[in-house]
């Protein structure tokens, strides 16, 4: 029998010590609702949010994805299904959301041929599975995605879930790398804090 894909093996990680992970580390506690918000972006899983921002500081961005990793292996059955409900499926990225167009670039040329297969075979793993089909799109090309969603088609609910577990930890791996190397947390900190505080102002103004 194959093995299970590993969540920690297959993204990029550093433990050089960079802004964003310092930045990470020190958020106020006042500030804390924006960085869930940053980190929503990463999982959609409030669950594993939390339990990242409860086991602050992390040393090293290593650190920071191995528990990272811990968290996603954590997830119950509902909060999974809860962090896999924010992916879009393979080929319909959501509209205005960066990271999850740069993960699909692999279906950005397909042919409408393979689209439309991608669409039919989508929607008969859900019917399947009860979920989206999750993968670590990240320089895949469109047909290794077709090849792979036909394959996991014949496995069982509960093989199936694991992999998308190990699928999941590796996208939230890749996604902690980019926020943490490239101060994202900054950045969206900020822009989220800006959304709460029009958002109060005009609670205040009606």
């Amino acid at each position: 029998m194959r093995s299970l894909p590993s969540t920690a093996t297959e993204a990029p990680v550093t433990s050089t010590p960079t802004p964003g992970l310092a930045r990470f580390n020190t958020s106020s506690d006042s500030s804390d609702h924006a960085l869930l918000a940053v980190l929503h972006e990463v999982c959609a899983s409030p669950a594993w949010a939390r339990k990242l921002l409860a086991r602050r500081p992390y040393a090293t961005a290593d650190a920071l994805f191995a528990a990272g990793d811990t968290a996603t292996d954590e997830l119950d059955d509902t909060e999974l299904a809860e962090a896999m409900a924010g992916h879009p499926p393979i080929g319909r990225p959501k509209p205005g959301d960066p990271a999850s167009a740069r993960e699909q670039r692999g279906m950005a040329g397909a042919s409408e041929e393979l689209r439309a297969e991608m669409l039919e075979l989508n929607l008969a793993y859900q019917d399947r599975f009860g979920h989206v089909f999750l993968i670590c799109a990240t320089g895949a090309t469109g047909e290794q995605m077709r090849d792979a969603l036909k394959e996991r088609l014949a496995h069982t609910p509960e093989r199936e879930r694991a992999i998308a577990r190990a699928e999941l930890g590796k996208i939230n791996r890749i996604r902690l790398t980019r926020l943490v190397t490239e101060d994202f947390v900054a950045e969206n900190a900020e822009d989220a804090e800006d959304a709460a505080d029009a958002e109060n102002a005009k609670d205040s103004a009606s």
